[in-house]
């Protein structure tokens, strides 16, 4: 799902992200440092920016700007995200209930690959 405004590839350079977000490089690197962001470095040593990191601080300039947060506001507020979208993920089911399933799976698999084979 490509955000308007974002172009369509998967890397971005320093100068790049700075224009999409409208602020200027320094201000990128001041973020990354209060956000304990990591870009990777490319062969030439730049910063390159992946989509999620994009977005992110897409997210850090909304709740800096737009919603007036603090850096320390902005923080906590990316760290209370992180903590919904962990539960959102969470099925609460037992660790053993996962292996019973995937063995019974993995029975049902074997079936079906010798009735093919067969």
């Amino acid at each position: 799902m490509t955000r308007p405004g974002i172009p369509d590839k998967f890397y971005f350079k320093i100068g790049e992200v700075s224009e999409i977000l409208g602020v200027q490089p320094y201000v990128v690197r001041f973020w990354e440092t209060e956000f304990h962001l990591t870009p990777a470095k490319n062969r030439s040593r730049h910063r390159v920016y992946n989509r999620q990191e994009l977005e992110n601080l897409l997210e850090i300039k909304r709740l800096l700007y737009e919603e007036r947060f603090t850096i320390e506001g902005a923080r906590k507020k990316l760290k209370e995200r992180v903590k919904e979208k962990s539960k959102q993920l969470n099925l609460n089911w037992e660790e053993k209930n996962h292996k019973a399933l995937l063995q019974r799976l993995k029975k049902e698999l074997t079936k079906i690959r010798e009735m093919l084979e067969n």
